[in-house]
């Protein structure tokens, strides 16, 4: 997720369980044109393993030159991102724009599999639209060109995010007797009780989770405990979620710097506080101050002067 799965998000995610993360997707031209924002994306650290390095374009010549890139910052695997449906991405042909030009796709991961000695994966979507969803033809032909294991979102690129993502093709991909390697599913996946669904009613090897984990990055604890024991985990106090923004934030500054790692905490505390009574004017200062230390004096003071909506002893209304 773009601007999201930064090295301190991943730290925090890592610490809460999650088995195996991604960069945020890189273009393949800004990394062989050696652009600052998509060379610094490479950065990966000890915690963040395994990670696997997601790339995106629509010119098999600069994906091939970008996973060699890619690969010098010895990631566990390389992924070609086929998903993606912002518009700018997918009209030109890169991300789930790719449904357009399957034969590319193919000749893409073909040549990409052919030259990085990591293995490959692929991320991609149902199709292009409700009148063309060919993952279960594409996800035989990926395997067939050698790709390791493949996640599919439930969704085509015209849904974006809306509607429900649907996970009877990811089974039907999934149950393929001609299908060997691994089949992830994504989409719609909000807590424990919902992975246990996937896992149960689809037979998927694995589960992808994205825009759940914003703001909620002990959700990978929450979900596997509840595989483990069946139960549900209670969530995090206010002053547990204050001490993990805290955390969050200095990881952010120490990777980031000051500047960056301040502009990009700003949604991410937005997330981590969502649902406080009466939170606005604090709010307000937590994302415009450009003080680390007031920063963390504000996030300090929270459990102590907010609740959360359903606190037993809230009358307010929220802000």
């Amino acid at each position: 997720m773009e601007d999201i799965t930064d090295p301190s998000f991943r730290f925090m995610c890592k610490k809460f369980g999650a088995d195996l993360m991604y960069t945020e997707f890189i273009s393949c031209d800004g990394l062989i044109r050696d652009g600052k924002k998509s060379v610094r994306k490479l950065d990966i650290y000890d915690y963040d393993r395994p990670v696997g390095i997601q790339l995106y374009g629509h010119v098999t010549r600069s994906m091939i030159d970008a996973a060699r890139l890619a690969e010098k910052s010895l990631p566990e695997l390389i992924d070609i991102n086929f998903g993606c449906p912002v518009r700018k991405i997918a009209n030109r042909g890169a991300g789930s724009g790719m449904f357009r030009n399957i034969p590319l796709m193919i000749e893409m991961t073909s040549e990409i599999v052919r030259t990085t000695p990591l293995p490959v994966t692929v991320k991609t979507r149902l199709g292009w639209d409700e009148s063309s969803k060919p993952i279960v033809e594409v996800a035989e032909r990926l395997q067939d060109v050698g790709i390791k294991a493949i996640t599919i979102h439930g969704r085509t690129r015209a849904q974006m995010y809306k509607g429900s993502a649907d996970w009877r093709l990811i089974s039907e991909v999934k149950n393929n007797q001609r299908m060997k390697i691994p089949v992830f599913g994504n989409g719609d996946i909000d807590g424990p009780e919902k992975a246990k669904e996937m896992f149960d009613r689809y037979g998927v090897d694995g589960i992808m989770i994205g825009r759940a984990t914003v703001g909620r990055p002990w959700i990978f604890r929450e979900i596997r405990h509840f595989l483990e024991t069946g139960e549900l985990l209670p969530p995090p106090g206010l002053l547990e979620k204050a001490q993990i923004a805290k955390e969050h934030f200095l990881k952010s500054l120490e990777r980031k710097g000051e500047k960056v790692g301040i502009l990009q905490m700003r949604r991410h505390f937005v997330a981590y506080f969502k649902g406080l009574v009466n939170f606005k004017e604090t709010r307000l200062r937590l994302l415009t101050s450009c003080d680390p230390e007031e920063i963390l004096t504000i996030i300090d003071e929270i459990p102590g002067q907010f609740r959360e909506v359903g606190d037993p002893h809230d009358t307010a209304h929220l802000i």
